[in-house]
């Protein structure tokens, strides 16, 4: 073992020194001796070899052995017989549970040099979930897809978490190795060769992290410094992540590396931060401000996109560092979904209460973002939001599906199945030329079939307070309160639940209708200057009768003839006449002219 610390890339895990040499860096405050057990070999069934590492200061322990790529190994502490996978693993190739593997990110051979990255201004996204989003639910079967996602107009992935979780599949939310690509998937080339593939057709893609919480199975980073946990914060899935607390410093480096692995190692272009509202921190320097701005910095000039979930509506987030913001590009809005929700279903329980479905609620997300931006907020009983005026209406990302809303508010039913078709293509409409941010969710794009249901497969002792967790979390809505419609409620752990999630890609040509309307839609919204624009102050909209409303969309020259009208009407066949509204105003004696033929039957109309 050599005791000259080399040169490292990050500042923890295993890294290849050499082709048959690695070196290993644990960050254990609370151990007084590590050591690593390495099956140079690969073969789970052979003699490790077993190396004590040097202890450093602040608590790591770092240390050279004989193992190149594919080797496994895990630790041991202070001499124990239990042997624990390494907490920055890079690949688990059984499960979390068992050894860690070493990898070699050198061995992939990028063709995207000249890829640039994508702003956030300007992209359609959509999102996916890799075990669903094919038969097969592999990166390598996702890659195949990537084309005709791209002739369809998307040009932003979100990809659901992929670190490694136990169990066969999961929604990615339990992940517990955060630097390992999860191994039901594929390998770590395998979703190295998915974001090269996307690169290659123009697309790019952003992962979505959790760095809020760590799942509960598979676990093990108590064994190594407890300090990874606060109880400073209260966190609603379990221990609340220590940014703040008494030996901070290590938990922000690890996070900070772990956004800089994903940008250096696997090109991703951005990230999606998972309910933000739970990354709580008074350091001097938020934490996502500082990973953020690490991002950045490894990505070396090439665009990245970062986008928050954030339930409070904080538009602190997106404002400049300059501004006392953290920096980052967008904000899921919830409040665009949820007036969607009401205006095509009707519902109005739960947190569906603060919203009518109008149309002025909709001409202002057209012109604020957020509906909610300090008022107070009834379900909450307090105030909910920032003022986001100022913000550019792309930084909000605006959806009528997605993951959540899907699968966490009753049966896991697609929103077309819950309205009407001619509502349902006005909807669309409008969130796909909206100046939002639009983004799809895994085949909304042709109207799949598929339920999507929240599906888990975690150790057996985690099935019953799980179950209990879902059905209690539904009760917010009375309509699936009851004994009997409880009942109705898939189980998180049935044989089929997350089969029946996958997609069907026939589906395009079955309902060739649906998947035209899309296509056509974000053809014209790529291609006219209008609605690519995205200016602050670029619309303003009237209201035409009770479920109708104008939004106009300003050319360089206000009022001149590259303006735009989008027209919507949710409820009967709309009179215009008399129409005593100057949005509706043309110059001189043109008219207002289609694009293309009103409700043709090739998009359903």
């Amino acid at each position: 073992m050599s005791h000259d610390r080399p040169s490292r890339r990050y500042p923890i895990g295993a890294e290849l020194i050499a082709p048959d040499r690695t070196h290993f860096r644990v960050w254990a405050p609370r151990a007084r001796q590590v050591e690593v057990a390495v099956q140079a070999d690969g073969n789970r069934d052979s003699a490790p070899a077993v190396v004590t590492l040097d202890p450093e200061d602040g608590g790591y322990f770092s240390g050279e052995a004989v193992a190149g790529a594919g080797a496994l190994y895990r630790f041991r502490l202070d001499g124990g017989v239990q042997l624990y996978p390494d907490p920055a693993s890079r690949s688990q190739p059984l499960d979390p549970h068992n050894s860690s593997c070493v990898v070699d990110p050198a061995a992939f051979r990028w063709t995207d040099a000249a890829w640039k990255g994508r702003p956030l201004r300007g992209q359609v996204m959509y999102e996916l979930h890799v075990g669903t989003f094919t038969p097969e639910g592999t990166w390598a079967a996702a890659a195949r897809e990537l084309p005709e996602l791209a002739r369809l107009g998307v040009t932003v992935i979100e990809m659901m978490p992929v670190n490694e979780f136990a169990g066969q599949h999961n929604w990615g939310y339990d992940g517990v190795d955060f630097f390992a690509p999860a191994h039901v998937y594929g390998t770590p080339d395998d979703l190295r060769a998915f974001v090269d593939a996307a690169h290659a057709v123009g697309v790019a893609v952003i992962l979505d992290v959790v760095y809020n919480h760590f799942g509960p199975d598979g676990n093990y980073l108590r064994a190594f410094a407890e300090h990874y946990f606060t109880d400073r914060h209260p966190c609603d899935w379990g221990e609340a992540l220590n940014f703040d607390d008494t030996d901070a410093g290590p938990v922000r480096e690890f996070f900070i590396t772990n956004a800089r692995y994903w940008v250096e190692e696997f090109h991703f272009d951005g990230f999606r931060f998972d309910a933000t509202q739970s990354i709580i921190d008074s350091s001097e320097e938020y934490i996502l401000a500082a990973i953020v701005r690490e991002a950045r910095a490894a990505a070396r000039g090439r665009e990245l996109i970062m986008i928050a979930e954030n339930e409070p509506q904080a538009t602190k987030l997106v404002r400049p560092r300059e501004e006392g913001g953290d920096g980052l590009d967008g904000l899921w809005n919830d409040d665009f979904h949820h007036s969607a929700v009401v205006a095509l279903t009707g519902r109005h329980e739960s947190y569906f209460c603060d919203y009518h479905g109008t149309p002025q609620e909709f001409i202002s997300a057209a012109k604020y973002g957020y509906l909610y931006q300090g008022q107070r907020y009834v379900f909450h009983d307090k105030r909910r939001g920032m003022p986001g005026f100022g913000v550019p209406p792309a930084a909000f990302v605006a959806f009528i599906e997605n993951h959540d809303q899907i699968a966490n508010t009753g049966d896991g039913r697609r929103l077309r199945f819950q309205t009407s078709p001619a509502k349902y293509r006005a909807m669309t409409a409008l969130l796909l030329l909206g100046p939002w941010t639009p983004m799809l969710f895994q085949g909304q794009e042709f109207g799949a079939s598929a339920d999507f249901l929240y599906f888990n497969d975690m150790g057996h002792d985690l099935h019953d307070p799980i179950r209990k967790g879902r059905a209690e979390g539904l009760k917010i809505f009375p309509s699936f309160a009851s004994e009997e419609t409880q009942a109705l409620l898939a189980d998180p752990f049935g044989a089929d639940t997350f089969t029946r999630c996958k997609l069907d890609f026939s589906e395009r040509d079955k309902h060739a209708a649906i998947y035209t309307l899309h296509r056509d839609l974000l053809r014209l919204r790529r291609e006219d200057p209008a609605f690519t624009g995205q200016r602050i102050g670029g619309v303003d909209g009237a209201v035409l009768g009770p479920e109708a409303f104008v939004l106009r969309f300003f050319g360089e020259k206000m009022g001149g003839d590259d303006d735009r009208l989008l027209v919507v009407n949710f409820g009967r066949l709309l009179n215009l006449e008399p129409a005593p509204e100057p949005l509706l105003a043309r110059r001189g004696e043109r008219r207002w002219e289609p694009p293309c033929p009103r409700d043709r039957p090739r998009n359903g109309g």
